[in-house]
């Protein structure tokens, strides 16, 4: 976090999340005018043995916790665009309510964007394969290694995109 605070500008603090319901992605970013600072970024995993109910209010808790160390204003959450497994589908709709309902809950903003423009804004190529995506977000964000596991560099680049294309969102 050091370096992120600018006199001049307002820092924004944004929540970018990879949504599922075996692990849920998170990433914290500072924008502070153009400037981007990592705060954290991490997964939330559930056990594959607990029933649905009690993995959903394990997310909730979770994500309310992270909200409550981190202090962002805005939520940026990957939309679901395709999935060929029907069941899983459901059930990361369900993670995805029950984050939408955590974060409204708690007064954030919140933003979706696909896999494919969160690609596009972060790599500039809306089909970038993993590895590429985390060497331009270790790069962009001047981390000491590439983000891992996928899911918690997803959900940071989810949190750039939005940072990148807030300007046009909040109007």
């Amino acid at each position: 976090m050091g370096g992120c605070v600018d006199i001049q500008s307002k820092t924004v603090t944004i929540l970018g999340i990879d949504p599922g319901y075996g692990r849920v992605g998170f990433g914290v970013i500072q924008l502070t005018g153009n400037k981007f600072c990592h705060t954290a970024h991490g997964v939330i995993e559930t056990s594959k043995k607990m029933d649905l109910p009690y993995r959903l209010n394990e997310i909730y808790e979770s994500i309310n916790e992270i909200i409550q160390r981190y202090s962002p204003v805005e939520i940026s959450i990957e939309r679901l665009f395709f999935f060929r497994n029907v069941t899983t589908a459901l059930a990361v709709s369900e993670a995805r309510g029950v984050i939408q309902l955590a974060s409204f809950r708690e007064g954030l903003k919140i933003f979706e964007y696909t896999p494919f423009e969160i690609k596009q804004a972060v790599t500039g190529n809306g089909r970038a394969e993993k590895g590429q995506m985390q060497r331009v977000l270790k790069m962009f964000l001047g981390l000491q290694a590439t983000p891992k596991p996928d899911d918690a560099a997803d959900a940071l680049a989810a949190a750039i995109c939005h940072a990148n294309s807030r300007g046009s969102q909040i109007r």
